[in-house]
């Protein structure tokens, strides 16, 4: 009988390593090797020397003299998943589609393959659900399943001889953890078998010109399962976010090839499936008909459009040693920063305050020019003075106190206008140069912003 060979892959980065040690050397993540058993090898080098990784090997070509093609994008009937796909699917590519459980990722593939199961060959690979339970599911969706071919399925294998058999135009897999593959000796779900079976699938997919949407799991911690190897197979990887108590669901890209990154999407879970919203401002600014101190509404820019959010602060005296810095939906570390600012060149001490910041609706601010609003939502908070309903902020604090201008200036301010507001303030740099319609006050330091508010 043949050895069997053995490797240790660290579960962060993916980095094969000959025998265990407690750090891996590529990342440096430590007691993230496990050991795993390696299969032979399915064909030898001239078989994969002619296939390829993405279609035929061919000759040595000049870059000016590539012929390039424009594949048609695939729209998948959803606005808001061809605005983060970039404008809809590339045949030929492969998108990872994570998300917690229950968030909806199974229900919105079935329904945007049962509306393309029309016009082209589709094809639903359920591993986790029996095709009783897919069926239901589409049934109590009101879905048109006629066209649309089902195959419960977890071999590799037996998947790819199906998919060359009908040679499917988009086909999606639920879920890449499930599957297995004869070559690899480990359970499913292993580093090994997720690697193996992502990589096998994405060389499908170039070869044949076939769309592959790939459902990933999450862990505890909101990252995708598996290698971190696994999102540099894919051409695209967007997340599925939205917790069970809230009936919105926002769909944010996090790599995509083909189109812009950071890309926003918002969703609806109703009766029949989840409906986009087109106008997610609206949802977000549902603020209280009496006005509350530390409220402050800011413009922040997703992906290529601007989006109106509702940011409260709540500032309390502490009564503890070491007061609380607590942020939802932002950074914490960037708020112990702001403070500081605050302190420095603001002149407001809140060294014995408890700070707490949430931003409303469940969304996630990951750019800078949320920090403006951030300190007006505080000192309205630690002042007990309510802000005025029609007044939108934003820009970026520097750590001297000057206050940055942020991209996309002209358009935030024309989404606050449309949206009913009359006044904003804003960093100099961002200063309308016509009238807008609104009172503009333009600052270049935090304490002539808070002068002026």
């Amino acid at each position: 009988m043949a050895k069997t060979k053995t490797a240790y892959v660290c579960n962060d980065c993916g980095s094969d390593h000959s025998k265990w040690q407690g750090q891996c050397q590529d990342c440096g993540a430590w007691n993230t090797l496990v050991e795993v058993r390696l299969g032979a090898p399915s064909g030898g080098a001239g078989t994969a020397r002619k296939q390829g990784y993405a279609g035929a090997v061919g000759e040595l070509q000049a870059l000016s003299s590539v012929q390039i093609e424009d594949l048609p994008r695939i729209a998948s009937g959803f606005a808001e998943l061809d605005r983060v796909l970039g404008g809809g699917y590339v045949p030929g590519s492969a998108v990872l589609l994570g998300g917690h459980p229950g968030a909806g990722k199974s229900t919105l593939l079935l329904q945007v393959l049962c509306q393309l199961a029309s016009s082209r060959r589709c094809l639903y690979v359920t591993g986790e659900e029996s095709l009783q339970q897919v069926a239901m599911r589409a049934r109590r969706l009101g879905l048109q399943a006629d066209d649309l071919q089902l195959y419960s399925e977890t071999s590799l294998e037996a998947i790819l001889a199906q998919a060359a058999r009908y040679q499917p135009a988009l086909m999606v897999v639920d879920s890449i953890q499930v599957l297995h593959s004869e070559q690899v000796s480990s359970a499913p779900g292993s580093v090994s078998q997720v690697r193996e079976c992502a990589a096998a699938l994405t060389r499908f997919a170039k070869q044949s010109n076939t769309v592959l949407i790939m459902v990933g799991h999450v862990t505890k911690d909101g990252a995708l399962a598996g290698p971190k190897v696994l999102e540099h197979i894919i051409d695209c990887s967007i997340m599925f976010e939205g917790g069970s108590d809230s009936r919105y669901r926002t769909l944010r890209g996090h790599k995509n090839r083909f189109g812009a990154v950071n890309e926003l999407g918002v969703f609806a879970m109703t009766e029949q499936g989840l409906k986009e919203v087109r106008n997610p401002s609206a949802i977000f600014l549902n603020r209280s008909d009496v006005p509350a101190s530390g409220s402050v509404v800011m413009v922040v820019w997703e992906g290529t459009r601007p989006l109106l959010v509702e940011i409260q602060a709540l500032v309390d005296e502490s009564n503890y040693g070491n007061p609380r810095r607590v942020a939802v939906g932002m950074e914490q570390n960037r708020l112990a920063m702001l403070l500081a600012v605050l302190h420095r060149h603001g002149g407001l001490q809140l060294g014995d305050q408890d700070v707490f910041v949430n931003v409303v609706g469940g969304v996630k601010v990951l750019e800078t020019g949320a920090d403006l609003a951030l300190l007006f939502a505080i000192v309205s908070s630690f002042r007990d003075r309510p802000l005025p309903d029609d007044l939108v902020v934003f820009g970026e604090v520097g750590l001297s106190g000057e206050i940055r201008p942020v991209p996309s200036g002209q358009e935030r301010l024309q989404e606050a206008r449309k949206h009913g507001f009359t006044r904003a303030i804003v960093p100099k740099g961002n200063a309308p140069r016509s009238d807008m319609g609104m009172s503009v006050i333009a600052v270049s330091t935090l304490a002539e912003a808070i002068e002026a508010l």
